[in-house]
C-alpha cells in the first residue's frame, strides 16, 4: 500500500512547518510496516511568500496549482500521486503520531472505499468552543466529514469526480457525501475515524468577531453564498493569518 499525502496550501509559510513536522512524525509510525510506504506532496496554491520554499526544504515534492481555490488544490495533487490510497490533510492541520496507522488500518479492509477523521478544535472562547461542539454533533447528525482530514482509494477518488471546484466551500462534504454514495451503490463502506482526531489551526475563531463566525459557518448561509467566491476571501484568499 502507498498513501501519498496531499496538503493544499496558500500563503501557509506560518503554519506549513509544523504540520508537515506532524505527518512525518505519523509516517515514521509505518516503518515497521514493509507493506507501506508514504509520499507528501505540497500543493503551492498561488502562494505569494514562503510556502513552496518551505514545503521543499522540508522534504515534500511541490507542484503548482496557479488557479486558486482548495477544491482545485487538492484535485491537482490528487492528479500527480503515486499512491493507491489519497490522503488530505489541510496545511494548518496538527496530526496525530498514529493517524496514518489507523488510516493504513481502514483501507486494509477491501471493502472501504475511503473516510475522513474526526476533528478536535480548541479555540480560545469558551462560547465558541461550545458552538463548535455543538456543530460536530450537527455532522454526525447529517453525515458531514471535514476535509481537515479525509482519505479515499486514487481509483475510487477518480470515479466521484473529486474535489467540486465551482464551490469556494463545503466541497469536502460533497466529496464525503460522494463517496458514501458510491459505497452504497457497490456494497462497500467509509470510515469515519472518532479517534485519533487531528488538530486544525483556530485562527479565524480566535482572531474573528464570534458574529462573523456564527454567519459564516451557518448552514443555511453556506447553502446560500457556497458558489459565489467574493462572500468567501475570509475563508481563502483574505485568510487570517
Amino acid at each position: 500500500m502507498k498513501l501519498t499525502i496531499i496538503v493544499p496550501a496558500f500563503n501557509e509559510e506560518a503554519y506549513l512547518r509544523p504540520t508537515l513536522r506532524s505527518i512525518r512524525s505519523a509516517a515514521e509510525e509505518l516503518r515497521g510496516q514493509a507493506d507501506v510506504s508514504v509520499d507528501i506532496i505540497v500543493v503551492d496554491n498561488a502562494s505569494e511568500d514562503g510556502t513552496a520554499a518551505l514545503a521543499r526544504h522540508l522534504g515534500a515534492a511541490v507542484i503548482h496549482e496557479p488557479v486558486q481555490g482548495i477544491a482545485r488544490a487538492r484535485n491537482a495533487g490528487a492528479h500527480h500521486a503515486a499512491g493507491d490510497v489519497l490522503v488530505f490533510f489541510d496545511a494548518d492541520v496538527i496530526v496525530p503520531r498514529n493517524v496514518l496507522v489507523a488510516i493504513g488500518q481502514a483501507m486494509r479492509d477491501r471493502a472501504c472505499i475511503g473516510g475522513g477523521v474526526d476533528v478536535d478544535y480548541r479555540p480560545q472562547l469558551l462560547s465558541v468552543r461550545l458552538y463548535l461542539r455543538a456543530w460536530r454533533h450537527f455532522a454526525r447528525l447529517t453525515g458531514m466529514v471535514q476535509g481537515a482530514a479525509q482519505f479515499c482509494r486514487k481509483d475510487v477518488f477518480e470515479q466521484v469526480g473529486g474535489y467540486d471546484e465551482s464551490v469556494w466551500i463545503g466541497e469536502d462534504v460533497d466529496f464525503f457525501w460522494s463517496l458514501r454514495k458510491l459505497a452504497r451503490r457497490t456494497g462497500r463502506n467509509v470510515r469515519f475515524l472518532r479517534e485519533p482526531r487531528v488538530t486544525p489551526s483556530c485562527r479565524r475563531f480566535d482572531k474573528w468577531p464570534v458574529w462573523k463566525t456564527l454567519v459564516w459557518t451557518n448552514p443555511v448561509f453556506i447553502g446560500l453564498f457556497r458558489r459565489w467566491k467574493p462572500v468567501w476571501k475570509g475563508w481563502h484568499s483574505n485568510a487570517v493569518r
